[in-house]
C-alpha cells in the first residue's frame, strides 16, 4: 500500500510548512498543501472536493490556494478560490506548474513544494498586499488523506 506522507521526512514536512508561512508573509492569501492517495478518478474534481473539505472558501478575500498532490497517478491540481480568478490572467498558475512538475519528476517533493509556495507568495503579493491587520485564516500544515 502507497501512503503519501511517506514522500515527505519530517524535516521535509517542516520546511514545506516554514515555505508556507514565509509566503504567506508577502501577502494576505492562504496556501495549502494537500497529498491524496488516489489510484483512478479525476484529480481536479478531488482537489475540488477538498478545497471545500479544508475550508479553503474561508477567507475574507477569498484568496486561499490549494496545492492538491495525487502521488499514485503521478498528478496535482492548483486551485486559486474566486477571488483570485476574478483578478488574475487565465495563465496565472502555469509557471507554478511548471516548477511542481519539474521537481516532482525527479521525485523532489519538498523543493518543488517550497519552490512553487514561494512562487505563490509572490505572484499573490502582487493582487493580495499582506495587510497590517493580516491574520492566519488557515493552517499551514500539510494534510494527507
Amino acid at each position: 500500500m502507497f501512503y503519501p506522507h511517506k514522500l515527505l521526512t519530517d524535516e521535509d514536512d517542516r520546511r514545506v510548512v516554514q515555505c508556507i508561512r514565509h509566503a504567506e508573509s508577502l501577502t494576505s492569501g492562504e496556501i495549502r498543501v494537500h497529498f491524496q492517495r488516489m489510484k483512478k478518478g479525476i484529480v481536479l474534481a478531488k482537489a475540488e472536493e477538498f478545497f471545500w473539505k479544508l475550508n479553503m472558501r474561508h477567507t475574507k478575500h477569498r484568496n486561499g490556494v490549494l496545492i492538491f498532490v495525487a502521488p499514485e497517478m503521478k498528478e496535482f491540481a492548483i486551485m486559486g478560490d474566486e477571488g483570485i480568478d476574478a483578478v488574475v490572467p487565465d495563465c496565472f498558475w502555469d509557471d507554478v506548474a511548471l516548477v511542481l512538475e519539474k521537481y516532482f519528476k525527479e521525485a523532489q517533493w519538498a523543493e518543488g513544494l517550497c519552490r512553487a509556495i514561494q512562487l505563490i507568495g509572490e505572484k499573490l503579493a502582487e493582487y493580495f498586499p499582506v495587510e497590517d491587520d493580516d491574520t492566519n485564516e488557515l493552517t499551514d500544515e500539510i494534510s494527507y488523506a
